[in-house]
């Protein structure tokens, strides 16, 4: 293990920053980090793992002098802070070059991929992982509830009880569970972060459980988006282990034209999987009474019996068949053991995450800010939620979300919920021809909805119209002006 240092991160409050931070912390390094704020969940869990948090940029943040400063991909290159680390030759990495040459050199990485369910099938991986006894590192973008932190170091090497087929041997290097995200690293490396995580070696798995535009503020069509996943795909050297979603057609047109690792691909049974017959297929069957989400599973066309677990839907259940395949054919974890830790799987903050219900009205908060996120989360808490109504209450922040890109698809979204309130765009940065046109959006889905010009009139609108029984779901990849807490105070 690598001596001590002081590491200083520019722009640690996003949820890649801040786990990667942790993991230098649990190295034992000094560590601190800037950013204009320190918002939950990452803020506080920041500052109890004892990073030092300073608010705002200063070039004094970075005396004394350190080792390595990691420059956040939303941090610009006029940063105070990153222009002075540049000006004065300090050691610069980005968050994705700094995971790589840190903690994933020496380890078998398992790269989780895809438009949606990264953060959800990653924190899935690791818990069965974690259950099967392999003591796995992880950097997932979220916090993750079975686990202690978004981020952990692990073993570096494990002797391995059940070797999978990928292993010449036990005690291999040990399992590293990374969400690949395909956002840019760095001002200075546009690149997306997951091709800094496929490192080339022969028993490396990776997982892709979609490929749908999105980002449009760095691939502005959908060809440039496709074309870094499909140097993803071809990145996997033979002798690793691609899983893959056969319902998508551009995954799996990329697999037939890219693909140079064994694929595994998985499904639902009724999915439309053109020519590729899926080897893990999995039935949904109708929440319980318990809340919980039961499914068969079919390996090989040998049926593994009934499973269930507490995160609802047909996407969760997706996210459920990507981990095992990986688990099982990239690190021979038994099917069984899966099976115990997806039925005591908890979920990722800010994923299908219950607030409170007060009054009897359930307040659940969401990333989803894509179109299909938006359908597949709406439609788990209709599932889950059978009686009384469905308010689905949306902040177009992200860059994509602001567009126009999807209006037509944010019409089909939100078809599960009862009633629509959409606050105005989160971004102020965004060309009037290319906006999402909100008030159209709310004219297209009818009586249901309603276009609001702030957060009060979201708040005085839900606590006059929610009645017990009811269910309230906020969607938004911020923090929403504080809404969630002052929905919550208004409805007890």
């Amino acid at each position: 293990m690598k001596a001590p240092r002081r590491v200083h991160l520019v722009g640690v409050s996003g949820t890649g920053m801040g786990s990667l931070a942790m993991l230098f912390a649990a190295r034992g390094d000094d560590v601190s980090g800037s950013d204009l704020s320190f918002d939950p969940p990452m803020g506080p869990a920041l500052e109890a793992t004892g990073i030092r948090c300073v608010t705002g940029y200063d070039p004094a943040h970075l005396s004394p002098r350190p080792d390595l400063v990691i420059v956040g991909n939303a941090v610009r290159r006029d940063n105070v802070e990153a222009a002075f680390a540049r000006d004065s030759g300090l050691a610069q990495a980005s968050m994705s070059g700094a995971l790589r040459a840190e903690f994933l050199a020496g380890r078998r990485p398992l790269v989780v991929c895809g438009t949606h369910g990264k953060t959800t099938t990653s924190t899935m991986c690791a818990w069965v992982l974690v259950t099967a006894g392999l003591a796995p590192g992880w950097f997932i973008g979220g916090i993750p509830k079975n686990l202690a932190s978004g981020a952990a170091i692990g073993e570096t090497r494990r002797r391995l009880t059940s070797p999978a087929p990928l292993l010449a041997e036990p005690g291999q290097r040990g399992p590293f569970v990374v969400e690949g995200d395909e956002y840019d690293a760095v001002y200075w490396d546009k690149k997306p972060k997951f091709l800094d995580y496929v490192m080339g070696d022969a028993d490396e798995v990776a997982i892709v459980t979609s490929v749908e535009h999105d980002h449009i503020d760095i691939y502005p069509s959908r060809e440039a988006y496709e074309a870094e996943f499909a140097k993803l795909v071809a990145r996997v050297p033979e002798g690793g282990l691609l899983v893959c979603d056969a319902r998508d057609p551009v995954l799996r047109a990329m697999v037939a034209a890219h693909a140079r690792a064994r694929v595994v691909f998985y499904a639902l049974d009724g999915d439309d999987t053109g020519d590729v017959t899926p080897t893990w297929l999995g039935a949904m069957a109708a929440i319980d009474d318990a809340g919980l989400q039961p499914f068969d599973l079919y390996v090989g066309g040998m049926s593994c019996g009934r499973f269930q677990m507490a995160a609802p839907g047909a996407h969760n259940v997706r996210n459920a068949i990507a981990a095992m395949a990986a688990c099982a054919e990239g690190f021979g974890v038994p099917v069984t053991t899966s099976r115990t830790a997806l039925a005591t799987f908890q979920g990722v903050k800010r994923r299908q995450d219950l607030l409170g219900a007060p009054r009897g009205i359930s307040v659940y908060d969401d990333f989803a800010h894509h179109p299909t996120a938006v359908d597949e989360t709406l439609r788990a808490l209709r599932a889950r939620h059978r009686a009384g109504a469905l308010f689905a209450v949306f902040e177009p922040r992200s860059a994509t979300a602001c567009r126009a890109l999807h209006q037509h698809e944010y019409t089909r979204a939100f078809g599960p919920a009862t009633r629509v309130l959409l606050a105005p765009l989160g971004r102020a940065n965004v060309p009037e021809a290319e906006r999402l046109d909100v008030a159209k959006l709310a004219r297209d889905l009818g009586e249901k909805a309603a276009a609001c010009p702030d957060v009060d009139t979201i708040v005085e609108t839900i606590a006059r119209e929610a009645r017990p029984g009811d269910t309230i779901a906020v969607l938004s990849n911020g923090a929403f002006g504080g809404l969630h807490a002052r929905l919550l105070e208004a409805l007890a």
